[in-house]
């Protein structure tokens, strides 16, 4: 007699057809956006002069509209029954434990620098996730944040957020 573990399925979080409706729609809208900004500032072609300041961003988003619009009315027209998922709740907690920090990442890089920031995420995620010694994790994040800066600011001269620490020692 065989004792194995029953799989249970897990609960569909989101279906792959409702998040195509509303990807769709977040660009559609966006597009209107952009749109609406380029007839503000002008889409048309200047003589003598070149395009005018929204030509460009205006005939992109038309073409993302259309592309939007396509997705839409595809999904749309998919039926509801036999939907695939997109994911489940444990599949939704794994992508915010990854996007959440990414968020707070980019947020961080005001107040202290995308160096600093840089070197907590990778250590983060490498202790975190990688499951890696705090010596390893902190050795690859500081080297990384060191190389990083020596690239950016000393040899390309592209000046990056910096905060407290790079005040401190005169960046």
């Amino acid at each position: 007699m065989s004792h194995a573990p029953e799989v249970q399925e897990e609960r569909p979080l989101v279906s792959t057809r409702a998040a195509d409706i509303g990807v769709a729609l977040l660009f559609l809208v966006a597009s209107a956006v952009v749109i609406a900004d380029s007839v503000r500032l002008g889409f048309n072609w200047r003589p003598n002069e070149g395009p005018a300041p929204g030509y460009f961003p205006f005939y992109i988003a038309v073409v993302m509209a259309l592309a939007s619009a396509v997705n839409l009315a595809r999904a749309v027209a998919l039926p509801p029954e036999g939907e695939e998922t997109l994911t489940t709740r444990p599949g939704f907690m794994r992508m915010m434990a990854i996007f959440i920090p990414a968020v707070v990442y980019v947020a961080a890089t005001t107040w202290i620098g995308i160096y600093v920031a840089s070197a907590i995420y990778i250590a983060g995620f490498m202790i975190l996730f990688g499951r890696f010694a705090l010596w390893k994790a902190a050795g690859v994040s500081l080297s990384i944040a060191a190389i990083s800066f020596m690239m950016f600011e000393v040899w390309f001269l592209v000046p990056l957020p910096k905060g407290p620490l790079e005040a401190a020692i005169g960046y």
